[in-house]
């Protein structure tokens, strides 16, 4: 076996089921402290929600694994811990994220469509506006705003999830692209990464990547219609749910052992 990097998303990914997830933490230490496996985390939750949902996994004395690399707000935020043990924002990243994008005219493009509704302050980020919009209402709305705000000639990106989650992000911000960004500057190849994830947002994991890619069974229906419509030999539907359903894609592609 040999060093791989495994990033993955957290809420129904990788945390779902805790006997599942504790039993593939130890398998993810082992090969860490062996082969110098890499863990990141990237999930569309804030820092402030992601820290919020490591003190409920202690307090259920079934804690996350502590990351090299943390990926927040879908994409548009990136950590590690310095020699302190704290987090240090990457600002290399934010600056790359920085150019053409202005936060202030889509909150006012936005505010025209009544539909959407502002989530809570702390999910608004410097490169994240991000609201809740109804199912039923959420196709044509989608398709109106990224109209308008492309004729306020803005570089961006509109990402329904969830069926309730609308994100507005810099265009050259998702997870795909930080997950780029990640594994370059850890030095470790496509072949030898692979990414898990189970909604919307994490399409930009999969789509046209030459990584390995782990879909685990219990993703919801957007991301598997779209995995359905655009079949890759890479990208692998794991008929478990949850931490197990990346175990047994790991195995699939040969990253663990029996």
């Amino acid at each position: 076996m040999t060093q791989f990097l495994l990033i993955t998303d957290l809420d129904h990914t990788l945390v779902g089921d805790d006997q599942a997830m504790e039993g593939l933490n130890r398998k993810l230490e082992l090969y860490r402290q062996q082969h110098n496996t890499k863990i990141v985390y990237s999930t569309g939750r804030s820092l402030y929600l992601y820290q919020q949902l490591e003190q409920q996994q202690n307090h259920k004395q079934i804690a996350l694994l502590q990351p090299n690399i943390l990926i927040c707000a879908v994409g548009t935020e990136i950590y590690s811990y310095n020699h302190q043990g704290k987090l240090i924002v990457n600002n290399q990243w934010s600056e790359n994220l920085s150019e053409d994008w202005d936060r202030e005219l889509v909150v006012k493009t936005a505010a025209n469509f009544t539909q959407l509704k502002p989530q809570p302050e702390s999910e608004q980020r410097p490169f994240k506006v991000s609201y809740f919009l109804q199912e039923k209402t959420a196709l044509q709305i989608v398709s109106d705003l990224e109209k308008a705000l492309l004729q306020q000639s803005l570089d961006i990106q509109v990402i329904y999830s969830d069926n309730k989650d609308l994100d507005i992000l810099p265009r050259k911000a998702n997870k795909g692209m930080s997950m780029t960004f990640v594994r370059e500057y850890l030095g470790i190849e496509p072949a030898k990464t692979v990414a898990c994830g189970d909604s919307g947002n994490d399409i930009a994991l999969f789509a046209n990547r030459k990584e390995k890619g782990i879909i685990v069974a219990n993703a919801k229906q957007e991301l598997l219609d779209w995995h359905n419509e655009n079949p890759n030999e890479n990208r692998y539907l794991a008929k478990a749910e949850f931490a197990a359903g990346i175990e047994e894609g790991l195995r699939h592609f040969g990253f663990l052992g029996e």
